[in-house]
C-alpha cells in the first residue's frame, strides 16, 4: 500500500506543485512555531538563588539562639499569658451562648470531653508553672483550640436543633 501511495504522489506531483496554502495558514504556521516568551519563574539561575536563600534561612533557623534555656522559658511563659487570655475570652463567651441555649431548652450541661479537656488543662498549667518550656505552651495552646473547637461544634448542634424546633410545619404555611 506505501508503494501504491509513493506511485501516485509520483505520478501527480504536478497537480500538489500548484497548490499553495493560504495566508492564514502561513501566519498559523509563524506563530505556531515561536517560542513562547521567556519568563523569569522559568530562570534555571532565579530557582537557584531561591535554593541558596533558603539553605541560608534553614541554617539561620536551627541554629540555636543565644540566650539561657531559663530566658527561653520565662519568654514562652509570658507569652503564652496574652495568648491564655485571648482563648479564655473566646471559650467564655462560647459557654455563654450555650449556657442561655441550654436554659431556654432544659439540656444538660456541658460535655464529659470539655471537662477532661479542663482537667487536662489545668495539669498542664502546673507543668508551666514548675518547668515552663515551649512544647508545653504549645500544649496548652492546643488544648485551648479543642475546647473551642468542641464549644463550636456543640453551638452548632444546638443551632441545629433551635432551628428545626422553630421552623413551621407544612401545614401551617
Amino acid at each position: 500500500m506505501k508503494d501504491e501511495l509513493d506511485d501516485f504522489i509520483k505520478n501527480n506531483r504536478q497537480q500538489f506543485d500548484d497548490k499553495e496554502p493560504s495566508e492564514k495558514v502561513w501566519r498559523n504556521i509563524e506563530t505556531s512555531m515561536k517560542f513562547k516568551s521567556y519568563s523569569v519563574w522559568n530562570s534555571v539561575g532565579l530557582w537557584r538563588a531561591a535554593a541558596v536563600i533558603f539553605m541560608l534561612l534553614s541554617v539561620y533557623l536551627l541554629i540555636p539562639k543565644t540566650g539561657t534555656p531559663r530566658q527561653s522559658a520565662e519568654l514562652a511563659a509570658n507569652e503564652f499569658k496574652d495568648v491564655e487570655a485571648f482563648y479564655f475570652q473566646q471559650i467564655s463567651e462560647k459557654v455563654a451562648l450555650i449556657d442561655g441555649f441550654q436554659k431556654s431548652d432544659g439540656l444538660n450541661g456541658h460535655t464529659q470531653d470539655f471537662k477532661q479537656l479542663e482537667a487536662m488543662y489545668m495539669v498542664l498549667k502546673e507543668e508551666m508553672k514548675s518547668r515552663p518550656s515551649e512544647k508545653v505552651k504549645d500544649a496548652l495552646v492546643l488544648n485551648l483550640l479543642v475546647r473551642i473547637n468542641l464549644l463550636n461544634q456543640q453551638l452548632s448542634k444546638l443551632d441545629k436543633e433551635y432551628s428545626k424546633n422553630t421552623k413551621p410545619a407544612d401545614d401551617e404555611v
